[in-house]
């Protein structure tokens, strides 16, 4: 394993994109250009060494992002195979859905008044990547403009699926999705005096956040990450619990465990825990280059083989991050920097239950004091990790993950006051592959082999505002135990897994 790396620099939010090609200078350069050229060079590193924030789509922002040409989504249809005729399901399903399937009504509430329209959802165009329109169980697709890397051809694929496991079942609708990373329908911009007309648009995407209208959808890792080379979902959980397994929780390494690549301020912060000759902070941090990587063939950025600390941390990206679930795989203690944004499952994750809440100011402090606190209570930090893994194995298992698409594109359906059609524009989506190479291996590997012999989940009614306001009072409060340095006595948590006592003043010397 490679050494953690000492960084000195602030860092600051980093965009996806790709490196500019620089042309080699030819001719004849004055003097007065060269000292402007100099001059300019030397303002650039100063915003990095004194991280000054750099804006959103600024052209001096960099990543280790590598480009990769874009895939064509497979159009070769068959209609040998009927599998609707094969779809016999039990007359009833007697397993109700997880707990956070109850967002689903949540987050369609901006429209449970009005209903939606053709009108409301093509004023939502110019916020999509795609628009995805199921008629008779056929998909078709439109596309308005090419999403990042492959999300949308493995974000379709998935629907695909869907179809194919319950075939028959998925109702007519006509949906826009977004691809990209930040939310893009934005609550203040349908409210107060200067509102826009609404209802709002109806924009499908993989992350919210409380200041949003995006309808969360699960995200295109489900079905495999092309371009860093995680495969699908079930295959990958399976590598990481065997690799797991390797190394017992009390023999790994007593530190908190961080590997990725810096796209944000929190992750450009996260930097400074890192060892170093003034600190040691108990946490272990390491630069994902991806593009060494690419070029190496992936050799040392499996997932299976990073579960070799107790401790994992959690750190938004851009805005969520998918490795969440890969971390909350590990049986490590997550350790979860307070995220702003969520996906579709996380908002039913527990504080001081799945994992243990870190506040984003004083970190270091902070998680020094969370791995500490666990080497010396190594039976209630077991537990937190062991319920974590729990939580995603089973919870997040993938037919959860169909359950979850199919009752919220259901319930969704119910709310279009028109008949679907297929755009003019549109091509037939097809769930047969003609993709080569990685792609089609992917593919391969989560496509759904026969319809279910079950029907979906029963889905459970909606949040009562009582019930939401409850959850947000406990999360507040368990983050308020670990961020206040006037906690009387100290916090006292109870779980499924474990119930411990943490007296203030240790809660206190995390934080002063």
């Amino acid at each position: 394993m490679a050494e953690p790396v000492e960084v000195f620099h602030g860092g600051d939010e980093v965009t996806q994109g790709c490196f500019s090609k620089i042309g080699r200078l030819k001719g004849f350069v004055t003097t007065t250009t060269s000292f402007i050229f100099f001059f300019f060079l030397v303002v650039i590193g100063a915003l990095f060494w004194l991280d000054i924030p750099i804006i959103r789509g600024n052209p001096f922002s960099f990543t280790s992002e590598v480009h990769h040409e874009r895939i064509p989504f497979p159009l070769t249809c068959s209609d040998s195979v009927n599998y609707t005729a094969a779809f016999k399901p039990k007359a009833s399903s007697a397993k109700t859905c997880p707990d956070y399937f109850r967002w689903i009504h949540q987050d369609l509430k901006p429209w449970k008044a009005s209903g939606i329209t053709k009108d409301v959802i093509e004023r939502g165009i110019p916020s999509a990547d795609f628009r995805l329109v199921i008629v008779n169980g056929t998909a078709y697709v439109d596309r308005y403009r090419p999403s990042y890397q492959t999300r949308d051809l493995f974000t379709l694929w998935g629907i695909l699926q869907l179809l194919r496991l319950y075939p028959g079942k998925v109702p007519d609708l006509d949906l826009l999705f977004y691809c990209g990373d930040n939310t893009v329908i934005m609550r203040r911009d349908y409210t107060g005096l200067f509102a826009k007309p609404s209802p709002p648009p109806p924009v499908f995407h993989y992350c919210g956040q409380k200041a949003a209208l995006d309808i969360i959808f699960p995200d295109w890792t489900f079905w495999g990450w092309l371009e860093v080379n995680i495969k699908p979902w079930e295959e990958i959980l399976r590598a990481i619990k065997k690799g797991r397994e390797k190394v017992k929780w009390e023999k790994r390494e007593p530190y908190a465990y961080w590997k990725g690549a810096i796209t944000s301020r929190d992750r450009s912060h996260l930097m400074r825990c890192n060892v170093s000759r003034k600190h040691e902070w108990n946490v272990r941090v390491y630069l994902q280059d991806w593009g060494k990587e690419i070029g190496e063939g992936f050799r040392h950025s499996n997932l299976e083989d990073q579960c070799t600390h107790r401790y994992k941390i959690y750190a938004e990206g851009v805005t969520w991050s998918v490795s969440e679930k890969y971390i909350l795989a590990c049986d490590s203690m997550t350790l979860m920097i307070k995220p702003k944004f969520y996906d579709f499952f996380s908002r039913s994750l527990v504080p001081m239950q799945h994992f243990w809440p870190i506040r984003r100011r004083k970190k270091c402090k902070q998680l020094k004091f969370a791995v500490d606190w666990g080497n010396n209570h190594t039976h209630e930090a077991q537990a937190i990790g062991k319920a974590g893994s729990k939580f995603i194995e089973e919870m997040v298992a993938m037919r959860n993950v169909y359950d979850y698409m199919f009752h919220l594109l259901n319930e969704y359906s119910k709310l279009l006051k028109f008949k679907p059609t297929i755009p003019p524009n549109a091509q037939r989506l097809c769930a047969e592959t003609t993709e080569q190479g990685l792609a089609k291996e992917f593919m391969l590997q989560s496509m759904v082999k026969s319809p279910s012999d079950e029907l979906p989940c029963a889905l459970p009614p909606a949040f009562e505002p009582q019930d939401i306001q409850a959850s947000l009072d406990s999360k507040k409060n368990t983050n308020s135990a670990f961020g206040s340095s006037t906690v009387s006595g100290g916090a006292a948590f109870v779980s499924a897994s474990a119930c411990f006592f943490i007296p203030s003043a240790m809660i206190r010397s995390a934080f002063l």
